[in-house]
């Protein structure tokens, strides 16, 4: 047995679990593993702030299926990872996080730069640990890659006392399967419930795939359109499930919800089936839970078994791999046309299409059609958070999964640009694009440099309205107008701050000047791009459900 330190040790059970890059930023408890990166294959990206360098690991994990890993070191460097962390647990993404921790023996005495990680992180995480002995080390990695990648994915977080890294011991790597009496995920589904998901569909006239990111997760997409084409199912999909249906199919809806199409809201609430798959019945997806889907039976698949009946009761509860299922279900259902319920849904799609008022003012949504058209749909979006997001899920359609990463269940405002590094760093021959407004982009706009430092071609589109646009909206609509803390015209230009970064810039505040400023962007290749576009101050997102409101009670224009 060797004898490593407890940091060439981590490293090792990186390079094991086929680590290739790392997002964080170093400290005074980490310099024993930055030392040891020194001499690592590994990449070690230095992110300008903890939360970026957590975003980057979540868009890297987003856009490859790979698990993510960032660093931070104890006390402000761990808890600066708690958004992102949050983050990713919220929507479901395998990343691991290690933290930087006091020595052992200083633990629980008010140190330099202390704080309870371990404690902190508990309720944002799928699991977390406190190393104490260096021998635990290869153990803990190797199961903390396991519990993030299996099952339902998500955050797990591995505090790292200074005294464990820095230690001298003799290191034998755990590559044993690992076992854990306690967590072991159903991935069968139950027979029956199957048997019983197919009747309903065989029987049903009326309907819907209500699609996820949990089957994207699932790797489910092309059953999910063999099982829609097969029985002429109409299909809508989740903010997190875009591309998990191809949305330039005929039988797709869009997105449903609060900023969903107006026929994905109306199939849903008339169809007499609804099939889940992977999907939590969100409150931005249900609105008023008692009005959701009133007419339908439900179906729902999923791995996590307590997402099932938390939100709407199942009439066929399905526990498991959602890819797995949908094998099952497909060999027992039999072939349909629905052609009454399709001509009545092409029928809401001729009379309640995706819409907006051309008026002479620069349009966010014909912008993102351009960049549609521009990319051949094939770009890898992430967005931020706010009005900007709702016009990207809409228009810029997808028909691939981990082709969109946005933040869904934490709504995060800054996820946007790291994400976008981290899809690129994952991704390196794509175009990733970043679509984001002039509020998020502002709180993590310094990871612009890492884009630069690393060469990264990546596009970022900012939709600048100067204002915090969706709560500008909501102000406008339910609160009398009064606008309280939302304007934010008052920056800096965004372009020239860009070429100070050493990305390249321009500003567009006409039309007829999308689509070249556009094609100008997809040609730069060296560096990132920032595109200003000064779009409708005032322009808001349509279609919109007021919260609480009923799914069929859409507010259209």
């Amino acid at each position: 047995m060797p004898k490593l330190t407890g940091a060439q040790a981590l490293i090792d059970c990186l390079l094991r679990e086929g680590v290739d890059t790392v997002f964080g930023v170093p400290g005074g408890v980490l310099l024993p593993l930055y030392d040891a990166f020194y001499d690592s294959p590994i990449r070690n990206i230095l992110a300008r702030h903890e939360q970026g360098g957590a975003h980057m690991a979540d868009g890297y994990a987003r856009a490859t299926g790979r698990v993510g890993v960032c660093i931070g070191t104890s006390g402000p460097g761990a808890t600066n990872l708690i958004t992102g962390i949050a983050n990713a647990n919220m929507d479901s993404i395998p990343i691991v996080a290690f933290t930087g921790q006091v020595p052992t023996f200083n633990i629980g005495k008010d140190s330099f730069q202390e704080a309870d990680t371990f404690g902190i992180t508990l309720p944002v995480v799928k699991h977390n640990y406190l190393v104490k002995d260096p021998r635990d080390l290869s153990r803990v990695v190797h199961e903390a890659f396991h519990i993030a990648s299996t099952g339902r994915p998500g955050p797990v977080v591995i505090d790292l006392p200074r005294d464990v890294t820095g230690g001298d011991f003799d290191y034998t790597p755990s590559e044993a399967p690992v076992e854990i009496r306690s967590y072991r995920p159903t991935v069968q589904g139950h027979p029956m419930q199957i048997a019983r998901a197919a009747q309903l569909l065989n029987a049903s006239t009326r309907p819907i795939l209500y699609v996820g990111g949990g089957a994207i997760h699932s790797g489910c997409h092309e059953e999910v359109r063999q099982l829609a084409e097969k029985l002429a199912i109409p299909t809508t999909t989740t903010l997190m499930g875009k591309g998990a249906f191809p949305e330039t199919h005929p039988l797709s809806l869009g997105m449903l919800g609060m900023h969903g199409t107006a026929y994905a809201n109306y199939a849903v609430h008339h169809c007499d089936l609804l099939v889940a798959i992977g999907a939590r019945f969100d409150d931005r997806v249900t609105g008023k839970l008692q009005t959701f889907a009133p007419e339908a039976k439900i179906i729902h698949i999923d791995i996590d078994p307590a997402e099932i009946g938390k939100a709407k009761p199942a009439d066929v509860p399905i526990v498991g791999d959602a890819k797995g299922i949908l094998e099952a279900i497909l060999a027992k259902v039999e072939p349909s046309d629905h052609s009454e319920w399709l001509h009545q849904i092409r029928q809401w799609k001729e009379e309640f299409p995706l819409q907006y008022r051309e008026d002479g003012t620069l349009k966010p949504q014909q912008i993102l059609q351009e960049l549609h058209a521009v990319t051949g749909g094939r770009a890898i979006v992430s967005t931020d958070v706010g009005q900007h997001q709702m016009w990207a899920a809409q228009y810029y359609l997808c028909d691939r999964p981990r082709q969109f990463l946005a933040s869904g269940g934490l709504g995060t405002m800054g996820f946007g640009l790291p994400a976008a590094i981290g899809a690129q760093f994952g991704r390196p021959d794509e175009t990733v694009v970043c679509v984001c407004g002039d509020g998020g982009f502002q709180m993590t706009l310094q990871e612009m440099i890492v884009a630069v430092e690393h060469r990264l071609p990546v596009k970022i589109i900012l939709l600048n309205n100067g204002y915090l646009g969706m709560v500008r909206q909501w102000q406008q609509m339910f609160w009398q107008n009064r606008l309280s803390g939302v304007d934010i015209s008052m920056q800096p230009d965004f372009v020239k701050l860009a070429e100070a970064y050493g990305a390249a810039g321009r500003e567009i505040t006409e039309a007829r000047d999308v689509r070249p400023a556009l094609e100008w962007a997809m040609e730069i290749r060296d560096r990132p791009c920032l595109l200003n576009f000064r779009v409708a101050r005032e322009e808001n997102v349509f279609p919109m459900i007021p919260a609480g409101g009923s799914i069929d009670q859409m507010l259209i224009d």
